[in-house]
């Protein structure tokens, strides 16, 4: 499973936020990793510099090998609170189209 992070110009995406998310996308991903090809993190701050609530927006986006890509979005005060609700929906939507792949 290959972890892709991308970030806008107003989220710091150094190299020791990456390393965090990505240890912590995969560990929590780790049970889907034989059907996931990639994950796609899209980071950004929807009112730039300004503070605001719920300013956060994380994108996340699954590769399934022969399936049509899973995105999810989720919005938040935090870079890891958005990452954290991105990942918990993301979650319970594989456990729904896996489990129904498995079912048929």
């Amino acid at each position: 499973m290959n972890i892709q992070i991308n970030t806008d110009n107003n989220v710091d995406g150094n190299a020791e936020l990456k390393n965090t998310l990505k240890d912590y996308i995969s560990s929590d991903l780790d049970r889907f990793s034989d059907q996931i090809t990639r994950i796609e993190v899209h980071l950004s701050d929807e009112d730039g510099n300004k503070d605001g609530i719920n300013d956060r927006r994380c994108l996340l986006e699954a590769r399934l090998a022969g399936m049509q890509p899973l995105a999810v979005t989720n919005r938040a005060n935090t870079d890891e609170l958005a990452v954290s609700g991105a990942l918990e929906k993301m979650e319970n939507k594989l456990n729904t189209i896996l489990g129904r792949l498995r079912d048929r």
